[in-house]
């Protein structure tokens, strides 16, 4: 379930890419996509649980964790439009590290050095990717939305983090697609209202993919496999997401990618890997009792 959730969301990049070349405007295609998934997800969760009810003072943090998934459909759609897959793939590596520092920002946990070590490696990595992406994707604004919905999903992840301690997560994702699409479809409404449907069978094959693939299966996939293996096991799973995303995009798509760009992918890794190894020495470590 792990393997299968990774290599959905990574194909998710460049099917994306596939379906803006060929006639789908970003926020048009993102407004239908996540309507129709929150659609979907809402049928399930409905159900299994028969309610979708929180604690009023449970709604900040909900309407946080939309807001940000608002913000990372809005750099993902246009970071993809002008980036390309790969680069987008690479870039979205960084994760792990945004986690790190937003948890530092609002002092939820103390890290050690090689978590700082980590973050340098990583940003480095990505200073390569930007450097070259004169030859490989064209465009750094491109780039820099690329490294925003980075940001944006650890922020969200973080901010979900206390919810799922006290509900299932098909209930979080449920209530925060919802959240979260209100202010898509306001931003989307001009877009969608011009966009055109005549596509062919591939698109529509892509576009079936992108809501029932990466939004509405992964969810189901990911959260029981958590359950059953634990978060550290699933993590290290989800690093694999960039690898596959460029391999994907290499392959479907026939992009190039050159030495800067796999430079700067070795060391996100190395920085995310080097990080890992750190923990795990730490917490061998003996401590008195």
């Amino acid at each position: 379930m792990l393997l299968g959730t990774v290599l959905l969301w990574a194909l998710n990049i460049t099917v994306t890419k596939y379906v803006l070349q060929h006639g789908f405007r970003p926020l048009a295609y993102a407004t239908i996509r996540y309507f129709a998934a929150t659609s979907l997800f809402w049928g399930f969760t409905y159900a299994r649980e028969r309610t979708f009810r929180i604690k009023l003072s449970d709604g900040k943090l909900v309407g946080l964790a939309a807001g940000l998934i608002f913000l990372n459909q809005l750099c993902f759609v246009y970071g993809v439009h002008a980036s390309t897959a790969a680069t987008v793939a690479l870039l979205l590596g960084t994760t792990p590290i945004f986690i790190g520092l937003i948890t530092i920002a609002f002092r939820l946990e103390r890290l050690q050095r090689s978590f700082w070590a980590a973050a340098f490696l990583s940003f480095v990595g990505v200073g390569f990717v930007a450097s070259g992406s004169g030859g490989f994707s064209g465009k750094v604004g491109g780039d820099a939305l690329a490294i925003g919905t980075a940001a944006t999903w650890a922020g969200y992840s973080v901010a979900i983090a206390p919810l799922m301690r006290r509900y299932s997560p098909f209930r979080i994702s449920a209530l925060v697609l919802a959240l979260g699409w209100v202010p898509l479809a306001i931003a989307g409404a001009v877009q969608t209202a011009h966009q055109g449907f005549h596509f062919g069978w591939l698109m529509w094959i892509c576009f079936a993919y992108a809501v029932i693939g990466p939004l509405f299966l992964t969810n189901i996939l990911w959260f029981t496999a958590v359950d059953r293996v634990g978060a550290p096991r699933a993590t290290i799973f989800n690093n694999m997401q960039p690898f596959f995303g460029v391999l994907f995009a290499l392959l479907v798509l026939s992009e190039s990618i050159h030495g800067l760009e796999i430079v700067g992918g070795v060391l996100i890794f190395a920085g995310i890997a080097y990080e890992r190894v750190g923990r795990q020495m730490l917490a061998r470590v003996p401590t008195a009792e």
